[in-house]
């Protein structure tokens, strides 16, 4: 004799369900919100930054630089899986507006010609441009985080904008330090206020 489900329970879970996917989908961040656009951004920020760490990578045997390397390669790649499943849930596609040149400078971002050069430079003065270019990158995601900091964003949102932080601070430091030791001079932030997140894309 088989047993029958009893009703009430599974009544209770099926409007549970139905009440959960109403209140996301109603929480899901607009087209035009601070989310998505700090989302998208800094997905291409990560992304050039893990192109970055491939190219020296290749190259250099210093293990601090195979190390840091490594470090941005398998961090920030996570951190691009994570905040492309948001979108993805958010109903939102990847790609948004592109970003003028004037933005990208503000955000840190190399140029065309700043990436060659870590293919081009004899080793040891690729390593050095590297650490310029990265500690240069790290500040504008510095930069990038502070709108979202303080909240009015998804809490998870937040809380990767307050990992992205803590983390690149350190890294920013460490490239200091191994500059340093190279007899050579850190980049000093130049990042005026960020025109993406107040005002960029509306």
């Amino acid at each position: 004799m088989s047993r029958r489900v009893p009703l009430v329970p599974t009544l209770l879970v099926v409007c549970a369900l139905i009440a959960a996917a109403f209140l996301f989908a109603r929480r899901a961040p607009g087209e035009g919100s601070t989310d998505v656009r700090f989302i998208r951004e800094m997905t291409q920020h990560h992304l050039q930054a893990i192109d970055m760490a491939v190219r020296l990578r290749d190259r250099t045997q210093d293990r601090d630089l195979r190390a840091i390397t490594l470090d941005i390669m398998l961090s920030q790649q996570d951190q691009v899986g994570q905040m492309r499943g948001w979108l993805t849930l958010w109903g939102r596609p990847w790609a948004g507006q592109g970003m003028t040149a004037e933005h990208a400078r503000a955000m840190g971002m190399a140029s065309a010609a700043d990436l060659r050069s870590l293919d081009t430079l004899p080793v040891r003065d690729a390593e050095t441009q590297f650490l310029k270019l990265m500690i240069r990158h790290h500040q504008g995601a510095l930069s990038m985080v502070q709108p979202v900091l303080n909240g009015g964003v998804q809490p998870a949102v937040q809380a990767l904008a307050q990992q992205i932080n803590a983390t690149q601070t350190g890294e920013i430091n460490l490239m200091k330090s191994l500059l340093a030791r190279r007899g050579e001079q850190a980049p000093t932030p130049s990042m005026p206020d960020m025109p993406g997140m107040s005002d960029h894309h509306h």
